[in-house]
């Protein structure tokens, strides 16, 4: 057997996806097909998940990145929450099973109905990422009679090292709110009636291959809620979305 990922190996000169060929899947079905294996998401999922073992967390799955229903529901009985970026996407996190409590709606540009959705459905919080849907979000919220849990979205201008086109981390970036307009907008949510400050989020580029840009942003943004906290309002979670670039070498994770 010569194993290529998880799960996937060759057998006797033939492809599996665990232990089914996947000559007789197209047969079977037809072409295009695609195929999931619950063993890889079970391997994968566990590999990332254990990585913060040590301190309290959730596990949010990028729906975007595969919003097949019955992958979802798989990933929900590992635990996993749901990163969401569209009304869709959390109907879909919803359908699956997931805890609203594990879901996060993170994007740029949403629209009032999308934020009034999410917040009908009490979802964990809403990753802020400009003024403008700031401002939005306390409107909804005014308008719903309810108190909007939100995470603002930080630029901690940190270069993660990855294709300028997927760089999100550096102040030039179109993403994410400078930490002392992050400040700002805190300090006014302590005083708003409809705004609850649950935690602050940060994004800093895909395909990452240097995971210690991770921890040079992590640290800029530790410092900020330490500042915080001397202005009596706490932010208890963290959000922090990121792809890094797998291999098919374990030995290199």
């Amino acid at each position: 057997m010569r194993e290529i990922y998880p799960e996937l190996a060759y057998r006797s000169g033939e492809l599996h996806f665990e232990e089914v060929a996947l000559r007789e899947i197209a047969e079977n079905t037809g072409t295009p097909v695609y195929v999931y294996s619950r063993g890889a998401l079970n391997y994968w999922f566990g590999e990332f998940d254990a990585a913060f073992s040590e301190v309290p967390h959730t596990t949010c799955f990028a729906v975007k990145s595969n919003s097949n229903v019955h992958v979802l529901r798989a990933l929900k009985e590992l635990g996993a929450g749901a990163d969401t970026v569209s009304v869709g996407e959390i109907f879909r996190a919803l359908t699956a099973g997931i805890d609203p409590k594990k879901i996060v709606f993170a994007g740029v540009g949403k629209r009032e109905e999308e934020l009034l959705f999410a917040l009908e459905r009490d979802i964990l919080m809403v990753n802020v990422e400009s003024e403008g849907e700031f401002h939005a979000l306390e409107r909804v919220a005014e308008r719903l009679g309810k108190r909007a849990p939100f995470a603002i979205r930080v630029n901690p201008d940190v270069n993660p090292k990855t294709h300028p086109y997927i760089s999100t981390g550096l102040k030039e970036a179109k993403f994410g709110i400078t930490f002392e307009k992050a400040f700002e907008l805190y300090m006014y949510a302590k005083k708003s009636r409809w705004l609850k400050p649950a935690g602050i989020h940060f994004h800093i580029g895909s395909q990452i291959t240097d995971t210690s840009v991770f921890g040079e942003a992590a640290r800029k943004v530790a410092n900020f809620v330490g500042s915080s906290e001397q202005q009596e309002w706490r932010l208890n979670t963290l959000t922090q979305g990121e792809d890094s670039e797998s291999t098919t070498d374990r030995k290199r994770k």
